[in-house]
């Protein structure tokens, strides 16, 4: 997959400040967006709610979004794999869940299912995924994502992920990835695709995708003998210690491209193989 050769600086958005995030502009947003005059004419269309949440982006305050340039290679491969079922931990405000669950379901998918840890977080996206025409489709699920992920497992609601969009707090990609292993959701032939690889980067993670199954096994059997002196260990959110499965054998490749505020970043997109 070819990475984007330069970005359009007439599309960035407003450049990211000290505090970026959960400070009222998430309100604002949806202010914003349910205040235009123009309101009945986003209704039902994906691409038009997504084209005003970019306006904000770009004319009001910087928001976190996955954007237009790394949001097309996610659904390159969203059109390239056509889940059944996609996953996606950290929703934000739904603009990854509009323009991916957009996409899963003109892909054939059955199921779009967002995992969000907050509320207020997961109230807006609703509102704009409804807006969208994508509420009949999109199940957000509110809480910590490994809480989640357990809960969708024992209810029997999900029990394979096709396609896997880690877009949340950095440090649980990889433990929450683990957990999709042990549970039995990540499979051969099953995708994850990892935003923010460089920009803030993720080491932990991207030596866990790229690593063999023997370093895997060594680091497993570690982790256990670790764990064996340490109670507490939840694996990044409660429910007991994660070991994930290090005899799946990934694929992974990096593919370069820019945050929507034109700073270098990449997506990491792995593939089970076996």
């Amino acid at each position: 997959m070819s990475p984007a050769a330069s970005f359009d600086p007439s599309k960035a958005y407003a450049q990211q400040e000290e505090v970026f995030f959960n400070d009222g502009r998430e309100a604002q947003l949806l202010d914003h967006v349910q205040s235009r005059p123009d309101i009945e004419k986003l209704r039902g269309s994906p691409q038009k709610v997504l084209a005003a949440i970019d306006e904000f982006g770009r004319q009001e305050k910087y928001l976190m979004n996955i954007g237009e340039d790394k949001g097309a290679i996610v659904t390159r491969v969203i059109h390239e794999t056509q889940p059944k079922v996609m996953v996606e931990l950290g929703g934000y405000v739904g603009y990854s869940a509009i323009l991916f669950g957009n996409a899963a379901r003109a892909a054939g998918a059955q199921a779009y299912i967002c995992l969000e840890r907050s509320a207020e977080f997961a109230r807006i996206a609703r509102a704009l995924i409804d807006l969208a025409g994508l509420g009949s489709f999109v199940d957000i699920v509110v809480g910590p994502s490994s809480h989640s992920l357990r809960a969708l497992h024992a209810s029997g609601r999900l029990e394979r992920i096709d396609v896997l969009f880690l877009d949340h707090y950095k440090p649980a990609y990889l433990p929450d990835l683990q957990l999709c292993e042990q549970l039995g959701f990540v499979g051969r032939g099953a995708v994850i695709v990892a935003d923010n690889v460089i920009k803030p980067g993720n080491p932990p993670y991207l030596a866990y995708v790229r690593s063999s199954v023997e370093t895997k096994r060594r680091a497993a059997k570690a982790a256990k003998a670790a764990a064996a002196n340490d109670h507490d260990h939840d694996g990044g959110g409660g429910g007991g210690v994660v070991r994930g499965n290090p005899e799946l054998v990934y694929e992974s490749e990096l593919i370069q491209s820019f945050e929507p505020t034109g700073i270098p970043d990449g997506v990491e997109i792995t593939i089970c193989v076996g």
